[in-house]
């Protein structure tokens, strides 16, 4: 009887092992389950922050970005910088000073074309679709079209449209610092700089004797 109870207790290791190795995979599976939809549902289009990890950005920089924070910052560098922020929301009734064009801008970078916020390329591809002259922007989806009362597409390929090429190159500067602070590239915008009144434009006139003193 001893004997058979050894028998049947020899057995069970084995399948005790296999079902541990069992739930051990299981749970692994379970967790990393559960990895992926965490990092799907903090990719999901809250519109409060950004996956900047996608864009190669580290995490302690990613962790302090978020389009509302960017925004306010380009205003803080560039206060002439056209606010766009007149338009009457549809919940409150009230002006929505909050969002503004370049609030508006920002979340069209990212959210409807899906660009890099760390690259001037990118940047400037998107300036070139408020230009009409890259790709073209559906009312539909830009950025305010479903919350204001007024879509601000117009109004803001029109503020847009009237900045300089210099204002332009210098918006994308303080963007891409922003958004990548450490950054090897960072580039200070060199200001629009004018001759001098008393510095001569005029080349200079050969001297003459040359050729005897070449001889």
């Amino acid at each position: 009887m001893e004997k058979k109870k050894l028998l049947s207790w020899s057995i069970f290791p084995p399948i005790i092992l296999k079902f541990n190795s069992v739930l051990r995979t299981q749970t692994s599976a379970k967790i990393i389950a559960l990895m992926v939809v965490g990092v799907i549902v903090l990719g999901s289009g809250t519109g409060k922050s950004i996956n900047t990890n996608l864009f190669g950005i580290s995490p302690a920089v990613a962790q302090r970005i978020s389009p509302s924070d960017v925004w306010r910052q380009v205003y803080q560098q560039l206060p002439d910088f056209p606010q766009e922020n007149k338009y009457i929301s549809k919940d409150s009734g009230k002006t929505a000073e909050n969002d503004t064009l370049m609030s508006r801008l920002i979340r069209y970078h990212i959210y409807v074309k899906g660009r890099s916020p760390i690259y001037r390329l990118d940047w400037k591809l998107t300036l070139a679709d408020y230009l009409n002259a890259n790709e073209v922007m559906y009312e539909t989806a830009y950025p305010g079209s479903d919350t204001l009362r007024v879509n601000p597409i117009d109004g803001d390929r029109t503020a847009i449209a009237r900045l300089s090429r210099n204002q332009r190159n210098t918006l994308v500067q303080v963007l891409v610092n922003i958004f990548n602070p450490n950054s090897q590239n960072q580039l200070t915008p060199n200001p629009i700089t004018t001759p001098s009144p008393n510095t001569s434009t005029t080349p200079p006139q050969p001297q003459r004797g040359g050729a005897e003193l070449l001889k």
